[in-house]
């Protein structure tokens, strides 16, 4: 079972300059000396977007009053100090075999705690679930008295708490979802069953098939939240999320069939003690999916998977929306800030979560959760109890998140940015109204008003991407930020939000406008203004600006829009339109450095399909086809012209290609997972499905394994090393002719023959070793391995930048290409970031980044 893992951040003691350092635990965050600090333990899978929330914190925070440190706690409650580098890891598994060797430890929390007495002014607790929201790193931080940001640890453990929060909530006069508690008590592991079933008799639900949602009462991020029909089916979920670990106290709720859920960001802008909470404009979490949906569909909840995956149906362009493509089924998760609800009950959540986190003794921020139910809809409460109710329905708050997630596009940062809030004022705002507790650190911030910063000192760089207003552009992919474009210029939902955004403003401004170190509000809300593409380019060129491709697949990685923006005379980063073309049409890139067998760069022999002939000839003949021309007896099968995982399978039989090749015949826009004869996870599938198939040879490599309980660096990684091939991911770097490898990671899959679309793109999920470890792979044959990248990159003439992915043999250096993608995934999730990290001397990211604008402005001098 996979760790969960817990960060914090701390500030730091004030240095001479009278600046303050911040130090973070495997993340970091911002002010004097922060510092982070990471704990893991047990199975759950919130790890890596704890590291996401911690490298935004860090890299939003640090200034020049404000240095960051960054700490982090390994699955067995062993401290480390780790380097601002690590922080941008994508999950902890990256780093954490190594760390003994990496790394100051600390032999106990008892240590590491008088430590940060020692050496911080203030933690920030950046630890998602367990540990973090539970108390436990609040009550470590109090027994030393290091002052930190949040709730302290007694009210986390009730807030925490699922049941025991909804217990409270109920005694405060607050509507709550009837529920019922399961426990495994260490004397046995018997359930209430009898319980279990009065308590669906007495809400009127049938014992066999009554609706209901089954969680861990102690968990956060959506972690193992599942729906179940009837008692029995109840109990085999709570047995299931017991037996995983997640936790031994589960509760069961009414599924709430009429409910539009919703989650508000609260942030108190009071002084001292004196608690002075706002509530921001809240998010309706809209899910979506088509009438002839399954019954998995139709039960969706807003889990794990659809809070951090950027993908609605795989990053679908929107270009492809045509006539026989059902988009309800590709859309997943859709968001409305502010709700598209009455305005009383905007007006009841705001009133309410405001109550509710003062009533919760909550300090300096939290993330509330909760539904509406509309007035049809019927739900058993006591008439006592009636707060919450409205004229349009009754409001429901359900969870309390006390360390919100941070990750570049979390609710925090969407609704925080829709008042005024850019992800840097909020962060700093959260962190000095914690610091107005306590005396010395409320003395150094009355003395100083920071200015607000920049994200650089380069010179002003004139580049062009979209008009579009910064909250609108907090989305995971462009349908959605497409769709809150769309959503903006509505002028009835226009007039709302201007209405209510201004309310929360004045509210947030009387209290904030009390303190000196508040600069004030540093973005704006402006409507989006539409542009055609031809238009769009003419004001690039117009502006003189740089134009940064970050359109994954399609037009722009095609040569489409290189094209065009050449044929303008506008600059633009990535290799030119003859490279693209060629990089995205995955047999052409082989046949264009097929010639280089000789110098150590091999291809995968390949056999193309069309869609349509696939469709209409006997499966067990085009199997017995392929694998008599590749000689080989499984296949990958994979879209020919198309980027990330979308599409790609292991087929071992002529039964696996009739499944996939039924796939593609009713467009589905996924494969569930274990469908063919060797397990496998969920499969995303291209929409619409690809004119051109490829068959290839499947390339055996051997499973690495990361282990946790152990200290030994050589028996944390296991690898077994028999067939000598890894797989691994490599960016290239600079101007044409002259490209530069930078460190290759090895890809680490975590399930399946095949890296998934999750392990790509989804936050804090994948692992990726970067450099790779020597016990996998020598000096020598890791430099071979470079100078062979180099050569694949400089025979397609790639420029700019572009991502190669490959097999290597860990021997002689030899690798195997598998595609070049020239417009790589520019996700927080993007391994390009490790491996800069990696260079000496480390490049950061908004050097990196500024690198590549720089490399593409000069394209044309």
């Amino acid at each position: 079972m996979a760790a969960s893992y817990y960060y914090a951040y701390a500030l730091c003691k004030k240095v001479e300059s009278d600046a303050i350092k911040i130090r973070i635990p495997s993340k970091s965050l911002f002010s004097p000396s922060l510092i982070a600090a990471a704990a893991a333990r047990n199975v759950f899978g919130g790890a890596g977007i704890m590291c996401s929330s911690s490298e935004v914190v860090a890299a939003a925070a640090a200034g020049d009053d404000l240095h960051v440190s960054c700490y982090y706690i390994d699955p067995n409650l062993n401290a480390f100090a780790i380097s601002s580098a690590q922080v941008y890891s994508n999950t902890p598994a990256d780093f954490d075999f190594k760390l003994e060797s990496l790394a100051q430890s600390f032999k106990t929390l008892t240590e590491f705690a008088e430590h940060l007495a020692e050496s911080v002014d203030i933690v920030f607790p950046v630890i998602h679930g367990r540990f973090g929201e539970d108390g436990g790193i609040q009550a470590l931080l109090e027994k030393s008295n290091v002052p930190f940001v949040g709730t302290r640890s007694k009210e986390c453990r009730t807030a925490f708490d699922k049941y025991d929060a909804s217990l409270e909530l109920q005694r405060q006069g607050f509507i709550t979802v009837p529920n019922f508690v399961l426990q495994r008590f260490i004397q046995g592991n018997e359930l209430d069953e009898s319980g279990l079933s009065r308590w669906f008799s007495d809400n009127q639900l049938d014992a066999n098939s009554g609706k209901v949602v089954v969680k861990p009462t102690r968990a956060g991020s959506s972690i193992g939240v599942t729906v179940a029909y009837g008692v029995t089916d109840s109990l085999n979920k709570v047995r299931g999320i017991i037996s995983e670990g997640i936790d031994d106290k589960v509760i069961i709720e009414i599924f709430l069939e009429a409910g539009r859920e919703f989650t508000a960001i609260v942030l108190d802008v009071g002084s001292d003690f004196d608690c002075q909470p706002v509530v921001f404009l809240p998010t309706e979490v809209e899910l979506q999916s088509s009438d002839s949906a399954d019954t998995s569909e139709k039960d969706a909840i807003f889990n794990y998977r659809r809070k951090y995956l950027p993908t609605q149906q795989c990053l679908l362009s929107y270009f492809c929306k045509i006539h026989f493509f059902n988009q309800a089924d590709a859309f997943q998760v859709v968001y409305h800030t502010p709700p598209r609800f009455p305005l009383d009950v905007i007006q009841k959540i705001r009133e309410g979560a405001s109550i509710l986190f003062k009533k919760l003794g909550l300090r300096d921020f939290a993330r509330i959760d909760g539904w509406f139910l509309p007035a049809s809809a019927k739900l058993s409460s006591s008439e006592a109890i009636d707060f919450g109710r409205t004229e349009s329905g009754v409001v429901i708050f359900t969870d309390i998140n006390l360390i919100s997630g941070m990750e570049q596009t979390s609710f925090l940062f969407q609704q925080a940015s829709k008042v005024g809030f850019s992800h840097s004022n909020i962060l700093r705002t959260i962190i000095m109204r914690a610091c107005l507790r306590f005396p010395s650190l409320a003395s150094y911030f009355s003395e100083s008003k920071a200015s607000p910063r920049s994200s650089d000192n380069f010179q002003q760089l004139y580049f062009f991407l979209c008009v579009c207003s910064y909250s609108l552009v907090l989305r995971h992919t462009t349908e959605e930020v497409l769709d809150a474009c769309t959503e903006a210029l509505e002028p009835a939902r226009a007039a709302l939000t201007s209405q209510l955004r201004k309310q929360v403003m004045d509210e947030l401004s009387k209290g904030l406008n009390n303190h000196n170190w508040f600069t004030g509000f540093d973005i704006s809300d402006e409507p989006p203004m539409k542009f055609t593409l031809e238009n769009w380019i003419k004001l690039a060129k117009e502006v003189q600006a740089t134009v940064f491709i970050a359109v994954h697949g399609g037009i722009g990685e095609d040569g489409t829009l290189q094209s065009v923006l050449e044929a303008e005379g506008v600059p633009y980063t990535g290799p030119g339109f003859s490279a693209s073309r060629i990089c995205m049409d995955k047999v052409a890139t082989s046949l264009a450095v097929k010639h280089l067998t000789d110098s150590g760069v091999l291809t995968i022999n390949k056999d193309v399909r069309r869609k349509e002939d696939l469709l209409n000839t006997s499966t067990s003949e085009v199997w017995h086809e392929v694998i008599s021309k590749l000689q080989c007896e499984t296949v990958c099968i994979k879209p020919a012209r198309d980027g990330c995982s979308t599409g790609v399978a292991r087929l071992c039989c002529a039964e696996d290609l009739g499944v996939y090749v039924k796939a593609l015949e009713d467009c589905l826009p996924r494969i569930p997972p274990n469908s063919f004869a060797k397990a496998h996870g969920l499969i995303e599938m291209p929409v619409p499905p690809p004119e051109l198939l490829i068959f290839e040879p499947f390339i055996e490599t051997d499973d690495i394994t990361i282990v946790s309980k152990t200290t030994n660096e050589n028996e944390r990684l296991l690898w077994e090393g028999s067939s000598r091939w890894v797989e691994i991911t490599v960016g290239v770097i600079g101007k044409r002719g002259s490209m530069r490898s930078l460190m290759p990671s090895v890809t680490v899959k975590e399930s399946g023959d095949i890296l998934s679309l999750e392990e790509k793109f989804q936050g804090g999920t994948g692992i990726n070793l970067t450099p790779p470890p020597l016990s996998i792979m020598s000096t020598d044959a890791l430099m071979r391995c470079k100078e062979r990248i180099e050569l694949i990159a400089n025979t397609l003439e790639l420029e700019g930048f572009s991502r190669i992915d490959a097999f290597v043999n860990v021997d002689s250096g030899e690798v195997l290409v598998i595609e070049v993608n020239t417009v790589p995934g520019m996700t927080p999730s993007t391994v390009l970031i490790h491996q800069a990290l990696a260079e000496e001397p480390p490049v950061y990211p908004h050097r990196f980044f500024r690198t590549l604008l720089d490399l593409g402005s000069e394209r044309f001098m």
